[in-house]
């Protein structure tokens, strides 16, 4: 079984990078819609770049293995504000899903950045990244 940790490591890590990928490009594109959407819920527009930055930028250094620890560790850091700050009425079936779903992210990006897991990146070839 442990010879199948870290291929199936690597395509955990990749199908979530994805993710955060596709969501920081749709924030870049939808722009304004999402800076209404953040006012709307107390978070100033103003940290949208850096919002982007955070899931466009980390899901690229994740994917690429450069760094992925420390963009996993954003990554979380990441989800765990947007679980609080954006998936908090509980009453509401979807939000508790969402809420939920981002702390299943955190986990994983935490079990991501401290797992023994060796596979190829660019930060060190066999290394963890």
């Amino acid at each position: 079984m442990e010879k199948f940790q870290a291929p199936l490591a690597l395509l955990a890590r990749l199908f979530l990078a994805y993710i955060f990928v596709v969501e920081g490009w749709e924030k870049l594109f939808r722009y304004e819609g999402t800076a209404a959407y953040m006012d709307a819920n107390g978070v100033p527009a103003s940290l949208l770049p850096l919002v982007i930055m955070t899931e466009l930028g980390g899901g690229i250094l994740v994917t690429l293995g450069f760094m992925a620890r420390y963009a996993a560790l954003a990554l979380a850091g990441f989800c765990l504000l947007t679980a609080l700050l954006f998936h908090t009425d509980f009453a509401n079936v979807e939000q508790l899903i969402n809420f939920n779903k981002n702390i299943a992210i955190v986990d994983f990006w935490r079990w991501l950045r401290s797992a023994r897991v060796h596979f190829r990146s660019m930060n060190g070839a066999g290394a963890p990244s």
